[in-house]
Formats: C-alpha cells, sequence, structure tokens
C-alpha cells in the first residue's frame, strides 16, 4: 500500500476504506481510521486535518491487485471529499454547544434529527461497475453540535445583483429558521447589496417584519451590482458584532463571499459566511437548478403562448419572443420544451446562420409556406456575435463587470423583416415580445418556495454549526455543503451534444446549424474574440 499526503482541493481514500469522523476536535473532520486493515498497519492521524479554501488536504491511498500476479495494473477507486472550512480551522479552541433542536417539538417526530457527520453527497449519481467513485460533498441539514448560542448570534443579510423569483422567500426563512430552529432574535437586514454594508442603513428583521414578503417580487432589502469593498465590509462587520453573514447573489456575488470569509479568517474573528446562489439563467455549476428557474420557465409561457396567438391570427405571421439567458440558453431551451408550439429555440451555446442552406430564413420561410405562421424563441445572449460586428458596439461593461447585451431580439426582427420583405418579396407580419422584467420581478411559485425554503434552512444549519465560506444547493437532489470556488469557477451552460438538447431538435424540428462550416466564418473575428475574453462576473 502507498499512503500519500500532498496539497489539493479534495481528500482521497480507497472504495473500501472509511474514515471513522467521530470523536473529533471539529465536527466532522477526518481523525482515524476505523477499518480494520489499515488499523492493523497502526496507520493514524492524530491531529485533525487543516481544511481551507481554496486548498484542502488531499490523502490518497493505492492497492495493488493480488489476483493476476503478472499484471501490475493498480486499482484507484477514489472518494473524494471537497469540503467546506470550519471556524475551528482558525480557532481551534472555540467552545460548542447541544443543538437546541434536540429539544424541538417540530424535530421531535423526526427519526434522525442529525445528520451523520459521515454522510456525503456524490456529485455523479451515473457510474460504471469498476469505476472511482468520485467528487463528494458534505450533506446539508442540521448538526449535532453547535458553535453559536441563540443569545450570542447577531446575523446578517444581504441580496446583490440581479433580480429574480424567490429572493423574498430565501430571506423570509433565514429569519424564521434562526428565529424558530434556533430562537436567534437579532437579525439585521443590509440594504443596497454590498456597498449597503458602509453606506447605508440597516434593518432589523423579525419573523413579523418577514411574514409576507414572500408574496412579493424583487428583493425586501433592495439590491446593487458591484460595491464590494472587502476591507470596508469587514470592519463593518466587525463593529456591528455580527457573526453570521448571509450572502444571496450570482458568481460575482460569491466570489465577493469568498473574498470576505478568507479576510474573516485572515483577522481570526468568530464570523460564519454562508452564500446562496442566485441566478436566473440557472447557470450556477454542479448544483441541479438554481431558485426562480422553475418560476421563470412557467412564466414565460405566457409570453410564447401570446406570442404564437398573435402570430397564428394573422396571414404570415412571425412572432419571437426573447428570453432571459446571458450566457446559458436553459430558460429557452426549457420553456421550448414546456410549450410544443415553438418552432425555434436559438440560445448562446449554438451558434446559428441566417442565410444559405440550412439556414433560419430558410427555416423561416419553409414554416410560413406549411404552416402559415412560424415562432421562434431567442436567449438574449444568442447571436451576440453578429449583432455586435453590425452595430461595431460590443465594449459597454455594467457595474459587476458584465457585458452589455446588444438587443437581439430587435435585431432579429428587423433582419428577417427585411430579408422577407426586399428579399423574398413577401409580407409578412411581426409579432416582438421581450417579458423580461415582467418574469424576473414576480413572486416564486410553489415549487421554487419549497426550494428557497431548503436553500434557507441549509443555510441556517451550515452557519450555526460552524462551517463557513460555503454555498448551499441540491446536487442530485440532495442539499449540499459545497466550496465556493466550486459554483464561482465555471459557468454552467446547456450541453450541445446532451439528449436534452436533441429533445428539443426533435421537438421543434428545427435545423440544429452544427454542420455548417461558415457560422463562425461569417463573423469578424477579433468581433468574437473581443467577445469572448470579456469576463463574465455577474453578481
Amino acid at each position: 500500500m502507498e499512503l500519500s499526503l500532498c496539497n489539493s482541493s479534495s481528500l482521497r481514500f480507497p472504495q473500501n476504506d472509511f474514515l471513522s469522523l467521530h470523536n473529533c476536535s471539529r465536527p466532522g473532520s477526518f481523525h482515524t481510521f476505523s477499518n480494520k486493515k489499515l488499523a492493523s498497519k497502526s496507520i493514524s492521524l492524530w491531529r485533525p486535518l487543516i481544511w481551507r479554501q481554496p486548498r484542502l488536504v488531499k490523502l490518497r491511498a493505492q492497492t495493488t491487485t493480488e489476483s493476476n500476479a503478472s499484471s501490475d495494473k493498480h486499482v484507484d477507486d477514489d472518494f473524494i471529499v471537497e469540503d467546506v472550512p470550519h471556524l475551528t480551522d482558525f480557532l481551534p479552541d472555540l467552545p460548542s454547544y447541544t443543538n437546541p433542536l434536540k429539544k424541538s417539538q417540530a424535530y421531535a417526530i423526526v427519526k434522525k434529527t442529525f445528520v451523520n457527520p459521515e454522510d456525503m453527497v456524490a456529485k455523479e449519481i451515473i457510474v460504471q461497475k469498476d469505476s472511482p467513485r468520485g467528487i463528494h460533498f458534505r450533506r446539508a441539514g442540521p448538526r449535532e453540535k453547535v458553535f453559536f448560542t441563540p443569545e450570542e448570534v447577531r446575523a446578517c443579510i444581504v441580496t446583490c445583483g440581479g433580480l429574480c423569483p424567490g429572493i423574498n422567500t430565501v430571506i423570509r426563512e433565514i429569519v424564521c429558521g434562526l428565529k424558530n430552529m434556533y430562537g436567534v432574535d437579532d437579525v439585521l437586514g443590509i440594504q443596497g447589496g454590498y456597498s449597503g454594508f458602509y453606506s447605508k442603513n440597516t434593518l432589523n428583521l423579525t419573523t413579523k417584519v418577514v411574514n409576507d414578503i414572500h408574496k412579493r417580487g424583487g428583493t425586501f432589502l433592495q439590491t446593487s451590482r458591484g460595491g464590494h469593498d472587502t476591507k470596508k465590509i469587514v470592519d463593518n462587520i466587525q463593529d456591528r458584532g455580527i457573526n453570521q453573514v448571509y450572502i444571496i447573489g450570482g458568481d460575482g456575488t460569491q466570489k465577493g463571499a469568498a473574498a470576505i470569509y478568507k479576510e474573516v479568517e485572515k483577522r481570526g474573528i468568530k464570523v460564519a459566511v454562508a452564500g446562496i446562489p442566485k441566478t436566473i439563467d440557472n447557470d450556477i455549476a454542479v448544483i441541479d437548478k438554481s431558485f426562480g428557474f422553475d418560476t421563470a420557465v412557467e412564466e414565460a409561457q405566457r409570453a410564447i403562448n401570446a406570442a404564437h396567438v398573435e402570430a397564428e391570427s394573422v396571414q404570415n405571421g412571425v412572432g419571437i419572443v426573447k428570453l432571459m439567458g446571458r450566457y446559458s440558453g436553459f430558460i429557452a431551451m426549457l420553456a421550448t420544451l414546456g410549450n410544443r408550439d415553438v418552432d425555434c429555440c436559438l440560445i448562446p451555446e449554438s451558434p446559428f446562420y441566417l442565410e444559405g442552406p440550412g439556414g433560419l430564413y430558410e427555416y423561416v420561410e419553409q414554416q410560413l409556406k406549411e404552416n402559415r405562421h412560424v415562432l421562434i424563441v431567442l436567449a438574449e445572449g444568442a447571436g451576440q456575435e453578429y449583432v455586435a460586428q453590425s452595430m461595431q458596439a460590443f465594449q459597454e461593461k455594467d457595474a459587476s463587470g458584465n457585458r452589455l447585451l446588444l438587443d437581439v431580439g430587435l435585431w432579429l426582427t428587423q433582419h428577417i423583416k427585411d430579408h422577407f420583405t426586399n428579399v423574398r418579396k413577401m409580407t409578412i407580419n411581426m409579432k416582438y415580445i421581450d417579458p423580461t422584467y415582467m418574469i424576473r420581478a414576480i413572486p416564486s411559485n410553489a415549487s421554487d418556495n419549497i426550494y428557497c425554503t431548503l436553500l434557507a434552512q441549509s443555510a441556517v444549519h451550515g452557519a450555526m454549526a460552524g462551517f463557513t465560506g460555503f454555498t448551499v444547493g441540491p446536487v442530485n437532489s440532495r442539499h449540499a455543503y459545497i466550496p465556493i470556488n466550486r459554483v464561482t469557477e465555471t459557468t454552467n451552460t446547456v450541453n450541445m451534444t446532451g439528449r436534452m438538447w436533441a429533445r428539443l431538435l426533435a421537438s421543434t424540428n428545427q435545423p440544429s446549424f452544427v454542420n455548417h462550416q461558415t457560422v463562425r466564418e461569417r463573423v469578424d473575428k477579433e468581433t468574437i474574440d473581443a467577445i469572448n475574453n470579456m469576463k463574465i462576473n455577474s453578481t
């Protein structure tokens, strides 16, 4: 057996060797080997491993197969745990307390109140025989020991970036979860995003104050983009005596949360930092989906149905609906699949072309001849290279560092109209609908309300248990604590070779555009490079 200890972002140990997580100086830390085979070799770790982001400790064991003496093949059945930081990593003498849920009437009926510290959530659940067990995350939920007393907790909640359905539900459930499960009365609302820490007043949030905010759209706390100044924010956290920070926002916001955690660790102060990932586009990596997404897909149906009615009620009607989707076309794809009246769906991941055999113009003309109308759903990020080339404008960014998108809906509407009027000499009736702000400003539906409750309560359980520098979300339908860097290192996009996109192509019967060699050649290379090199930093 070969045992090696090295720097990595994960902890590895072989498939059949489990680690005891009991009697550790911090809950859930990997302490000693309990497997008899390893115990016989007197291998143990007498000090808890130090878990810090982004560097974690990796323990990897390899065993040589003995079934075939002539073979030098090594079995490497790795079980990889990507864990999250804990307050005891930099405050080792922190005392722990019995979880108040032990005496809760609500949880008294639960057969197993507390999550087993050995419970992990697998990143991949589809595996092959004899394949490695892969990456796992720590399961979310209440722990038997907590590192805060209700009396000492002063929590704060901040919302950043754009709007999406469900933000108010998350705020409400964090406040109610802290109060009803842990008896915490002191919760502050930071107004106006990150800059609100040092430039605006705060609100005292009670269960009475937030009682019905889930029925409203937007964010009860107001929001903004940018404004992140780590030093000022942590100074304010210290000055106000805040020791739990709940941050609701997208990619850039979560990166800001990671920076706050790092500064907190550097200063050695007892502050738990928990992130709740938010993006209506569903482009957060690792987690199954982001909150508000189901509501957005459902609400998009109203716009699509309206465009369909308008288009089919006139001669040669062309209906175009532009939906959200800056870099990922999930809303457009799922809204199309859920509607069944859409003839073509265009998303950022799938380049398309207008002219020539198999192009969009040809397909639109074919649909008009066969059905006398055509309905197109368009994600806002689709075709940006064409729009940028024609308008020669793509440099501008918003306060979060996002490239400001040009209106591809108006661009495509005008180009289709000009083509059929001037080239094909056909009269068409164009109907264009952009429901973006109507969709993102509505309250969340029942499905998202339930989801937001689980996210908020998972974050509360994690912070009370002393975890920090983490974000929460469902991984294969099981809620987990995820290192923040894992959800910000990449963007979740539609898999163009996956079954879901194939289902859409089969449903709409639209051209796939993938076989056209000149899709990218038709666009100025410098334009594409300038667009692609602009860093995604959405809050």
